[in-house]
């Protein structure tokens, strides 16, 4: 008869996919502390999973009832799986096999029973407080997590002129769920790697960092995906990615963020990962692993036949393009017939940081969304003002409207009058003076203004759901979904 034990580490080993490590910690924990939560750190960093395992009561030394200790555990983000031992550690340590058992550094003079246990299946035992970055990853933890309220700029005359408020802002936000959106472009997983700065080498002129907490998140075309799931659409995202262990996490957390996702094979690639190493709240550097080439005929056409299966249900379709070869010439002109032939809104972003685009290549566009850079790329102009580059990039593509996004100086809207067809150009200051992490922005307000339009909005009330959208997405490190409550709040203040 399989004992309580086994039934339980079973039960875990079947939840943790394939060829993940798995890191345990065992104690009472009668009151989760600082010190707690360093070691809990430390063995997070240890392995792919974090398994706590909590003594039951009438063991020596549980004084807090064991449901409340469980609690308590539970809610502590980075723990992947909590649980009542049923037995001593040594006997559950033997039946889960974890790659690493953590203990504080306070056991490593004294005798551990589970010492013979991890030796005996070649796994490893730890001692650690990880003492000396408890603060740091403190702040990390509220950097990347918590999405802190910031005072942000409302852009009270942008309102008056357009004769916006906010409850006629609120109805579009509540319309986002009626929408069927497909997004095409590049997978992007960014990476960012919390380091120690130790100094500068002896030998040579070289900075000393030392890593110490590593976070991904989906991005490229994926978060766009994302921000529209997360505001409320039924979405269908399609990518391209390598055979690696990135686009497995890039994959399951599409599907946390309940996002429909294709992602195509391609042999000749990897997933495109992009890593920033960081200190002190700068980034240090910056590395890229990526391909470049456009993908094959054979790859196009696959691509092509799954996105039009979406389109015929779509209300809008969104090109996400990196220059990373997700979207050759030929599928762009392709998808971009039959949407004009079924009567879809098609909207696009080309981005150029530490590539070459051209937004321009996307013909019949409602809306185009590049930065100042990137127009100025794409109209080989980089003398004219910013009307004059707005409305050449306008007629190049044949696009209904166009963006110019231009940093801390804000949004720049050139459009036609909503009833007269005259064109119009004005701008919406950058409604959050303080922003932690600039590198999403643009994603966010490509997919909140495009959604806007999609749902009947005008041009005016689109580019300013966008720019809010911008403004509550820099509001932490890395990318995270855009919520519709996120934007309704700010609304209402």
């Amino acid at each position: 008869m399989e004992s309580a034990s086994s039934s339980i580490a079973k039960e875990i080993r079947e939840k943790i996919p394939a060829g993940k490590t798995i890191s345990f910690v065992s104690g009472y924990f009668n009151v989760v502390h600082p010190g707690h939560l360093r070691l809990f750190d430390f063995a997070a960093a240890c392995a792919d999973v974090l398994v706590i395992g909590i003594l039951r009561d009438g063991s020596y030394g549980a004084v807090v009832p064991e449901d409340l200790r469980l609690e308590a555990i539970r809610k502590i983000s980075g723990i992947d799986h909590a649980f009542l031992m049923p037995s001593g550690p040594e006997q559950f340590i033997a039946d889960l096999r974890p790659e690493v058992v953590v203990k504080g550094n306070e056991h490593e003079s004294k005798f551990n029973p589970e010492a013979s246990v991890v030796d005996g299946y070649g796994g490893k035992l730890l001692f650690s407080s990880g003492e000396v970055r408890f603060s740091s990853l403190d702040l990390l933890r509220q950097e990347i997590e918590e999405e802190r309220q910031s005072s942000l700029n409302s852009g009270e005359g942008y309102l008056s002129r357009h004769d916006l408020s906010a409850s006629s802002l609120a109805t579009l936000i509540e319309k986002y769920r009626k929408l069927n959106v497909v997004v095409i472009g590049d997978l992007i997983v960014d990476e960012y790697i919390a380091c120690e700065a130790l100094g500068m080498s002896q030998e040579d002129p070289t900075l000393v960092i030392s890593p110490f907490k590593h976070d991904r998140f989906v991005g490229g075309a994926g978060i766009v995906a994302a921000h529209a799931c997360g505001l409320g659409a039924n979405v269908s995202y399609f990518g391209v990615v390598g055979k690696d262990e990135v686009a497995t996490y890039a994959q399951e957390k599409l599907s946390v963020y309940g996002v429909d996702a294709f992602l195509l094979d391609d042999e000749g690639r990897p997933t495109t990962l992009k890593q920033r190493f960081r200190a002190n709240g700068k980034t240090l550097l910056r590395v890229s692993h990526l391909r470049q080439h456009d993908i094959s005929g054979k790859l196009v056409d696959k691509m092509f036949e799954n996105v039009s299966a979406k389109l015929e249900n779509a209300n809008l379709l969104v090109f996400s393009d990196f220059n990373y070869g997700c979207l050759p010439q030929s599928l762009v002109e392709r998808i971009v017939s039959l949407c004009s032939d079924l009567g879809i809104m098609m909207v696009a972003d080309s981005q150029a940081s530490s590539q070459i685009g051209d937004v321009s290549r996307f013909h019949n566009m409602t809306l185009v969304t590049p930065t100042e850079r990137e127009a100025r790329l794409a109209m080989h102009d980089h003398n004219s003002g910013l009307v004059v580059l707005a409305d050449g990039l306008r007629k190049k593509s044949n696009a209904r409207n166009v963006f110019i996004t231009l940093g801390a100086e804000g949004l720049l809207i050139h459009a036609p009058h909503t009833t007269t067809d005259k064109l119009i150009t004005d701008r919406i200051p950058a409604m959050n003076p303080a922003p932690k992490d600039v590198a999403g922005a643009g994603d966010s307000l490509l997919t909140a203004a495009a959604m806007s339009l999609a749902v009947g909005g005008t041009i005016w009330q689109a580019a300013y759901l966008g720019a809010l959208a911008a403004a509550c997405q820099v509001r932490r490190i890395g990318n995270h979904p855009l919520q519709a409550s996120s934007l309704l709040k700010e609304l209402a203040h």
